[in-house]
């Protein structure tokens, strides 16, 4: 039910993606978002979505997995559609019962999913070619210039990427939950919507106890270690760009100077 999920998981893997400094793949999503969000003609849309591509194949990832991101997220893709199709007004396409579908209604639910689709594939890039410690650390490094404003950019990237690397471990134990529960004759995908949103219910309690009982667990653990955030931590391998890194930041800053720029034309 929930097998192929990829969210959270990190790829062992060799390609460019993997190789690159983590700040790189932050600025580089961070950019690529905004072209995403920012463009408003097919020139746009081409130039964003060659970029999506070529991350994909860059990254060497399976296709399993390039898919089971979007797995994750497809009911929302799924609502997000039916919601823009059935309420934006314009040339009538079919009627269903009160539901009118329109032209316009069409376009712009394409539109907007599409848009959802290219953000969650570039997302979830980061993620899945690199190390949690790694990530942890350019986030920190990113933010790290808020901290003369008070702001705590150690504490801050840390949970950031707990959140991230304890999604797959929940989902896991959903599984558990899941298998348990059928074998008890539970059913999760038979009746109406309704009966299988209710059927979902009694998985909340086991799952919010199993993350409650693991973060206390990760808490005992990281003070048995005399875990102190960030003060006066150091690093035994130091992040350092390197000339992929500058022409990888270089061309996601000039695909959003682009877009911009059509947006005006």
């Amino acid at each position: 039910m929930l097998s192929g999920i990829s969210l959270g998981q990190y790829i062992p893997g060799d390609s460019l993606l993997h190789r690159l400094d983590p700040r790189t793949k932050v600025i580089g999503v961070l950019a690529a978002a905004a072209s995403i969000l920012a463009f408003a003609n097919w020139q746009g849309l081409v130039l964003t979505a060659l970029l999506t591509l070529i991350a994909l194949l860059v990254s060497k990832l399976p296709l399993g997995i390039i898919l089971g991101s979007l797995k994750s997220l497809w009911l929302l893709l799924v609502i997000t559609f039916l919601l823009q199709a059935f309420l934006t007004p314009g040339t009538l396409l079919a009627v269903l019962g009160p539901l009118k579908i329109s032209r316009e209604g069409v376009f712009a639910a394409g539109e907007i999913v599409l848009r959802l689709a290219l953000l969650i594939l570039i997302a979830f890039l980061p993620t899945l070619t690199t190390p949690p410690i790694k990530l942890t650390a350019g986030l920190e490094s990113i933010i790290s210039p808020l901290q003369r404003l008070g702001v705590p950019a150690h504490e801050l990237a840390l949970m950031m990427t707990l959140a991230l690397r304890f999604v797959p471990t929940l989902l896991q134990e959903a599984e558990v939950v899941i298998s348990a529960q059928r074998s008890r004759g539970a059913g999760f995908t038979t009746g109406s919507p309704a009966k299988w949103a209710r059927s979902l219910l009694p998985l909340f309690v086991p799952l919010f106890a199993g993350a409650l009982r693991r973060a206390d667990d990760l808490a005992v653990a990281m003070e048995s270690r005399c875990y102190r955030g960030g003060a006066n931590r150091t690093r035994m391998n130091a992040l350092k760009f390197s000339a992929p890194d500058y022409v990888v930041i270089g061309v996601t800053l000039a695909v959003l100077a682009g877009v911009v720029a059509l947006r005006f034309i």
